[in-house]
């Protein structure tokens, strides 16, 4: 485990200004969601007032392997790739989409939403939680416990970074907070940081973006679906040395945005799903050797194009649709 100093003064008051973020876990903090706003309608079939109530859609969140097996649409659940993820792509539709889910009730709030969105980029790991087996496929109920895995690869990136880095400036975390973004420490002892703006992602705008500029080594993780940015804006992020995880989605991005991403080596998960690129823009993205996923859902990019980018991007998992 990888030992890092005894925190400064300074270290203290980062550790007290910006909340911890750790592996989510799924039996203490999503599975309320769901029991909350899901499983009513989407569990096994139940006798209700003498009826037989089957789960809508054929779609059961009740257990694990239900979510990976899902139901007419696909998969509900596809670990490590929102894209694939139905069950993520419902609750983020607009509210007046017949597909949109929970379609009474509640809604998912952006932290509920966030919660979600790093629990399936993880791996969406159920830990020893498996659910309801009835129904069940026979080699589910035969199947014997995992054995335990050695670190992931993105903890071991996440490790390597931290040991150059120093603790976020309070000011800066400020700074950010005053523009509307939510800022997160990955874990309670790593100087590297998670970025969203869900609470507010109308008001984030290229001014937003740069009121981040003095915690850009810092942030490993950066959110910025849904938001106003434009391409001139995406400028800002030359100096995102330690970014992993750039979310695009939803926004008016642009090839004359992608220019702007060469520089981030570290780069491994982009998400550019409903912007307006096309396969002539990615060519800007060649440089971009370590990218492990790259989200095209919606996009310009017809899948004639999918040969020529796994050249260009060869280890990288491609979704077009």
């Amino acid at each position: 485990m990888l030992r890092l100093p005894t925190p400064s003064l300074l270290g203290l008051l980062i550790l007290n200004a910006v909340p911890a973020v750790q592996a989510v876990d799924f039996k203490t903090q999503i599975l309320p969601i769901f029991e909350k706003k899901c499983l009513e309608c989407h569990s096994a079939p139940k006798m209700v007032d003498g009826r037989r109530k089957n789960p809508k859609g054929d779609l059961r969140l009740d257990a694990a392997w239900a979510m990976l097996k899902g139901a007419e649409n696909g998969p509900a659940l596809v670990p490590g790739n929102l894209a694939k993820s139905y069950l993520f792509e419902v609750v983020n539709l607009p509210k007046d989409d017949d597909m949109f889910m929970p379609p009474e009730g509640d809604p998912l709030s952006a932290a509920e939403i966030a919660l979600l969105k790093s629990w399936i980029e993880e791996g969406a790991p159920f830990g020893e939680w498996k659910g309801n087996l009835e129904g069940a496929p026979a080699e589910v109920l035969a199947a014997k416990p995992a054995a335990p895995k050695g670190p992931r690869e993105h903890e071991l990136l996440y490790a390597e970074l931290s040991k150059t880095l120093k603790a976020a400036d309070p000011a800066a975390l400020e700074a950010a907070k005053a523009k509307g973004a939510q800022v997160f420490q990955l874990k309670a002892d790593s100087p590297l940081l998670r970025v969203d703006f869900l609470t507010g992602v109308s008001r984030c705008n290229d001014e937003s973006l740069q009121s981040l500029k003095d915690l850009a080594a810092n942030i490993a993780q950066l959110d910025l679906g849904r938001t106003v940015i434009s391409n001139e804006g995406l400028k800002a992020l030359a100096g995102f040395k330690s970014l992993i995880s750039l979310d695009l989605r939803q926004t008016k991005i642009d090839n004359s945005g992608l220019v702007h991403l060469a520089a981030l080596k570290q780069l491994r998960h982009l998400n550019l799903f409903g912007t307006q690129v096309s396969a002539e823009g990615l060519q800007a993205l060649s440089a971009l050797k370590n990218l492990r996923s790259l989200n095209l859902y919606q996009t310009q990019v017809k899948p004639g194009a999918l040969a020529q980018l796994k050249s260009l991007l060869p280890k990288a998992e491609i979704v077009l649709q």
